[in-house]
């Protein structure tokens, strides 16, 4: 489904797909979980991204298993895949760059596949008189320069002085030209965690004169600030300022910080807000694993819907640790409150 071109209002492109779903979107949960509980084994610096070397028939499987769930919208397995990580483990630039295209395209076709075996039960819009396809978007997923590095710093946003505005838009400029032309329907920022890497992908977007939207979604550890404790409300405003950025939010948070980050992203933007918090548990970058904290189960993270909607927020979905359930109930919470 083609959103259309920037010279349009950003904010007239995402309200018309939000108001095909119905005045909301559902977004997929959780990539890693879902591959790992298909037996993948993730302990690698390419984390979900080594699945489309070694079993790309998986990440289809998760992508159809979160449109059975009822995504309004599915990230690629690109989040971590970069040239320069696929290049460390021995493939080529042209290799990498086709990794990065094929993402796209798996979850292109499980969107396919979906439709080809939906039943009546998932033609259930109408436009014009007549019923149509539910309305689903495939989003190619960028992750930030410290998602690259696999050293859990894209939870603090602790780059070091050598990290320049210069060094993130040469990181991510290839990437970002190579996921243009995959054939994503909009391209999501994932995780940015300091104002920093916000502002070099904006940058990015005007440089190289991107002509399909884009989100930037943002990550906190207090409920106010972004990881490196950059103003929430300064990296939102950044976004809001960027023509080709059609939605702002928050992903890979805990639940409990929602409500007052989409309050503040509010005051910043008028533009449709994104969520897609984590389980509540929190990642040790040295163990390279989720310890327990405040996770909550699929009941509980649901019931912050309502009132995060009513906060502002219009897109919702989950991100580490959240399955395929999760997504399924959000959607349940949501239908009985269009």
């Amino acid at each position: 489904m083609e959103l259309g071109n920037v010279e349009n209002s950003s904010t007239t492109l995402m309200t018309d797909f939000l108001k095909k779903c119905g005045g909301y979107a559902v977004v997929d949960g959780g990539l890693a979980t879902e591959l790992e509980r298909h037996g993948a084994d993730l302990n690698d610096p390419l984390w979900s991204a080594k699945c489309l070397i070694s079993s790309p028939h998986l990440v289809r499987r998760v992508h159809l298993d979160y449109l059975d769930a009822g995504a309004n919208i599915i990230l690629s397995a690109s989040y971590q895949a970069t040239i320069q990580g696929f290049v460390a483990k021995g493939l080529s630039v042209e290799e990498a760059e086709s990794l990065l295209r094929r993402s796209v395209e798996i979850a292109c076709e499980a969107r396919e596949i979906y439709y080809d075996k939906s039943t009546k039960g998932s033609w259930d819009y109408i436009e014009s008189g007549n019923i149509s396809r539910r309305p689903v978007l495939v989003a190619a997923s960028i992750g930030s320069y410290g998602a690259y590095l696999a050293d859990g710093s894209e939870y603090s946003g602790k780059y070091g002085d050598a990290v320049s505005l210069e060094t993130l838009k040469d990181f991510h400029r290839r990437r970002l030209q190579v996921l243009l032309k995959s054939g994503a329907d909009l391209i999501a920022f994932e995780t940015i965690p300091n104002k920093l890497e916000a502002k070099a992908c904006a940058e990015l977007l005007e440089e190289e004169g991107i002509n399909i939207p884009a989100w930037f979604s943002f990550n906190s550890k207090d409920g106010i600030n972004v990881v490196s404790g950059d103003s929430i409300l300064e990296c939102a405003s950044l976004a809001d300022s960027c023509k080709q950025v059609v939605a702002v939010g928050i992903n890979c948070t805990p639940p409990r910080f929602i409500h007052g980050l989409v309050l503040s992203i509010r005051k910043a933007t008028s533009k449709p807000i994104v969520i897609y918090p984590n389980s509540g548990e929190t990642f040790n970058a040295e163990l390279k694993q989720w310890t327990k904290s405040s996770g909550v189960v699929d009941e509980d993270f649901v019931s912050y819907i309502n009132k995060w909607r009513e906060a502002g927020a219009s897109l919702f979905g989950g991100c580490c640790r959240t399955t395929p359930n999760t997504i399924r109930a959000i959607g349940s919470v949501l239908s009985k409150n269009p």
